[in-house]
């Protein structure tokens, strides 16, 4: 992947490093919150562990319910710096990865390329901002740990992101590989264009709150694969790339994160997971993504 010759995007923030103090943070039990996931209700499980929430929501959640997640006192606190000023080559590679997925949904947003969820799409893309933390943040879905992962807030429309996460990705998730790294962040992007297209708050009658998030998660590797199959050419995406998003998207299946059960789904099995980012990545069609117009996903 050559991703050098890319522009780097100017909506990017480094906010330093925070804390979540206080009140219930990380450091309690195991609980259950019912939580509003970038427009779809859901179930999330929370743990004291990183391993367990990065086993949970390996690429994080979408949006957070802080009092639910973090209890009273739980907002960042402290902290300050630039967490650029350590992880250079990690920001100076998100916010070019950034600008690359801006590139990208700008012309399929004027090409009038993507479906329409109810409500009208907009004919210019609304570009998201990239904002790199380290401990933690405070965004506009509430206070976030660097445990959650990266993830992504429709309230305030910005994703965030831990650059120390792409060291998890190969040490924890055994998804190496610079193409792998820019897959995350092109799946946090997807999850913004569905918040501007409406899909984030597509239900389906007789669906469980699960399997509707299933359906966005997939939707969003789709979009993903979108971007790398627009991009192909520029970024010099060939097979080993390929190889390493397709591993990545393995990795964080709900089923080899150890969820036997379907019903607990909430992500998409392995199989799920790269299907659908290679069809996204083997079409370059947004309208391919429809995950909410098959029987089953």
């Amino acid at each position: 992947m050559r991703i050098g010759d890319q522009r780097r995007s100017t909506n990017f923030e480094d906010r330093g490093r925070g804390s979540t103090g206080g009140g219930g943070g990380f450091a309690v039990q195991l609980l259950v919150s019912s939580v509003r996931l970038l427009g779809v209700k859901g179930t999330l499980i929370l743990g004291g562990l990183v391993a367990a929430l990065l086993a949970l929501n390996p690429f994080g959640v979408r949006s957070l319910a802080a009092q639910a997640l973090f209890g009273d006192g739980g907002a960042p606190s402290g902290g300050g710096g630039s967490v650029c000023a350590t992880a250079q080559a990690a920001c100076d590679f998100s916010a070019r990865v950034l600008g690359a997925t801006e590139d990208v949904w700008r012309e399929q947003f004027q090409k009038g390329a993507l479906p329409s969820y109810g409500r009208p799409v907009p004919a210019q893309y609304q570009d998201p901002t990239l904002v790199v933390f380290s401990q933690g943040v405070q965004t506009g879905c509430g206070p976030a740990s660097s445990a959650l992962g990266p993830f992504y807030c429709p309230l305030d429309k910005k994703l965030y992101i831990d650059p120390g996460f792409y060291e998890v990705m190969e040490a924890k998730l055994r998804a190496p590989g610079d193409f792998a790294q820019a897959y995350v962040i092109a799946h946090e992007v997807g999850h913004h264009v569905q918040n501007l297209i409406g899909s984030s708050d597509k239900t389906l009658p007789g669906e469980t709150k699960n399997q509707t998030s299933v359906r966005v998660e997939l939707q969003a590797d789709c979009f993903a694969g979108v971007w790398g199959h627009q991009k192909g050419a520029s970024l010099a995406i060939d097979e080993t790339d390929l190889r390493e998003a397709l591993n990545a998207a393995h990795a964080i299946g709900d089923d080899t994160l150890g969820h036997r059960d379907a019903r607990d789904h909430t992500h998409g099995t392995s199989e799920q997971r790269m299907r659908w980012f290679r069809k996204g990545f083997d079409s370059g069609e947004p309208r391919a993504c429809d995950t909410f117009a098959v029987a089953s996903p």
